[in-house]
């Protein structure tokens, strides 16, 4: 996708510092995918999660080159019952979705803001993970039955990257097809890798979280942004990664 790129890790450039010196040149475009995901740790620390999310983004549009800035679901409420699409006003209801709201106006005018939501891959820390752990482990596992969201393929999601940047600059909503709640999720995990967990569906009320979470963050676009493969064809391909599908 991008053959030409670099991928640099935080001990080369700590994005809540200015860019070295030595590495501004030659850099036509940022795909700006650092961030302070930790929902429950921004709201213990906020100005840490602002260190990062709106100051590091401030130093990576200061570059002076379009930046791809990755956002999220959580700059809503949660309070609308059918999809947000990008013109509706945000208004996020923890220290982690106003950072990254911040971080969007952050990123300057020449910038693609990216959101997206309920993000899993392979590799890292995602819910995909957890889940083919715990389920390993356990023979129930309870999982929240009350939020409902798009989960998306970080594959899936970078492959529609080129088409977003062929998009006047501005904000896009980009999310895999379709939509669930966390415990229809976890039980497509199961389903799909094999593995014999019950899930128990509990509401919000029970997950011990000192966040709110929207109860609804589907997102769509109203923009002409790529529409991603539906998000169980996501995860079947996610699997295939981990040799469980």
């Amino acid at each position: 996708m991008f053959p030409e790129g670099i991928s640099i890790e935080p001990d080369v450039w700590d994005v809540r510092f200015s860019a070295p010196t030595d590495f501004t040149a030659g850099v036509g475009l940022v795909l700006h995918a650092a961030a302070w995901t930790d929902v429950d740790g921004a709201e213990d620390d906020p100005q840490g999660a602002a260190d990062v999310n709106i100051g590091g983004t401030s130093n990576v549009a200061a570059l002076g080159v379009p930046v791809v800035y990755f956002s999220t679901d959580y700059v809503f409420d949660g309070r609308k019952r059918e999809p947000y699409v990008e013109s509706d006003a945000p208004n996020p209801i923890s220290a982690y979705g106003r950072t990254k709201l911040l971080g969007e106006a952050a990123a300057g005018d020449q910038a693609w803001i990216v959101r997206s939501s309920w993000l899993y891959g392979p590799t890292g820390h995602n819910f995909v993970r957890t889940m083919l752990r715990v389920g390993a482990e356990l023979d129930e596992v309870a999982v929240v039955d009350d939020q409902r969201g798009c989960p998306t393929y970080v594959t899936h999601l970078a492959q529609a990257i080129p088409s977003v940047m062929e998009l006047p600059y501005g904000v896009y909503h980009v999310a895999g097809g379709g939509d669930c709640t966390w415990a229809e999720f976890a039980e497509a995990i199961f389903a799909e890798a094999g593995i014999d967990c019950h899930v128990r569906g509990i509401p919000s009320s029970e997950y011990a979280t000192p966040v709110e979470r929207p109860v609804y963050s589907v997102l769509r676009s109203e923009k002409g942004a790529p529409e991603l493969p539906p998000w169980r064809e996501g995860l079947r391909e996610c699997l295939e990664a981990l040799g469980l599908h």
